[in-house]
């Protein structure tokens, strides 16, 4: 038998090893694709009549996902606590932590259909989180000289993360949300214009991004799809200048699809792949709540057909991601 000696030592060598070290905090992403690939299908339940049981069963993977990526992620923070403070200190991965936050923000939508009081709590610290966040990243900015070579479309997740704040207001019933949820979306736009113009030019005039950083070229759509969602949330309409929020985002998602088709050819997959997922759901929500908009048959194609194409990419991401773990690759994958 193992005595109580025996085992205070193997205790003790667990939290002194470093665990999951290598597990980054972006991979966060898959949770947010989860999310708004659950949201979409909602949407696309009441509009189309598709079955409600899909959304269900995406939702509560997302939730699944969720949990053991906090497990595991708190683990590394628990064992490896210096390669946490590298990794958000880092100029370009330390702004992958608001993907943590935005996964927070979007789960009530998720949540509030099992319990209201906990998808009110969670959506009330994530967005208090998502504040300081956002202050303290572009504090950092702002304190020191920063590189062009930094400046990269992970940039952009900090005013995602403020943009993601109204989107689950609506269905929580908090009163007295209405000056949060404007302060969310107007710094948030506000925002994205320098952000996307500073790293569009980056794009155009510096070396390429890395091969493994490439997926994370889709980001660039989500402040106007993600905009476009966060703007009839808030104001609870579609006008002139939401559509054009939308129409913008669909033209920046077609050249961004163009760009990355050959990504399976030449690069081998990382769970960096999870970057694309989010502004793939995010794409398909916006032309869902679009569809129900316009009530022309064009828009409605359009909004089957990427919600289509974000199920078929977030199912062939999932589903590489668990052979990974199953096959023992967790640590090449997160390379």
């Amino acid at each position: 038998m193992t005595t109580m000696a025996e085992q205070t030592p193997r205790r003790a060598r667990f939290f002194e090893e470093p665990r999951f070290e290598y597990l980054p905090v972006a991979l966060f992403g898959s949770v947010m694709g989860l999310t708004g690939l659950s949201v979409a299908w909602q949407l696309a339940a009441r509009r189309f009549g598709l079955p409600g049981l899909v959304a269900d069963g995406i939702g509560w993977a997302a939730l699944a996902a969720f949990l053991a990526l906090a497990l595991a992620y708190g683990t590394k923070a628990v064992t490896a606590w210096s390669t946490v403070v590298a990794e958000f200190r880092h100029p370009i991965a330390g702004n992958l932590f608001g993907t943590l936050l935005i996964s927070l923000l979007l789960l009530p939508l998720v949540i509030v259909r099992i319990s209201p009081f906990l998808a009110q709590g969670i959506w009330i610290l994530a967005s208090a989180g998502m504040v300081v966040f956002a202050v303290v990243i572009v504090s950092r900015w702002m304190s020191s000289r920063q590189q062009v070579a930094h400046a990269t479309p992970a940039w952009i997740v900090p005013v995602v993360g403020l943009l993601d704040i109204p989107l689950a207001a609506p269905v929580l019933g908090l009163p007295h949300t209405g000056t949060l949820t404007l302060f969310a979306l107007s710094v948030g736009l506000f925002f994205a214009v320098p952000l996307f113009t500073l790293i569009f030019a980056r794009l155009l005039f510096e070396e390429p991004l890395a091969p493994a950083m490439r997926p994370t070229l889709m980001i660039l759509v989500a402040p106007f799809m993600v905009g476009f969602s966060s703007y009839a949330s808030t104001l609870g309409r579609i006008d002139a200048f939401a559509e054009g929020l939308f129409l913008v985002g669909l033209f920046v998602f077609v050249i961004l699809i163009g760009l990355l088709r050959d990504l399976p050819r030449c690069c081998p997959f990382r769970v960096s792949w999870w970057a694309v997922s989010f502004p793939a759901a995010a794409a398909a929500v916006a032309a869902l709540r679009y569809a129900d908009h316009a009530q022309i048959g064009l828009a409605d194609g359009l909004a089957l057909l990427l919600l289509a194409f974000a199920t078929g990419l977030i199912g062939a991401l999932a589903l590489r991601t668990l052979v990974g773990i199953v096959r023992g690759e967790l640590r090449a994958l997160s390379g």
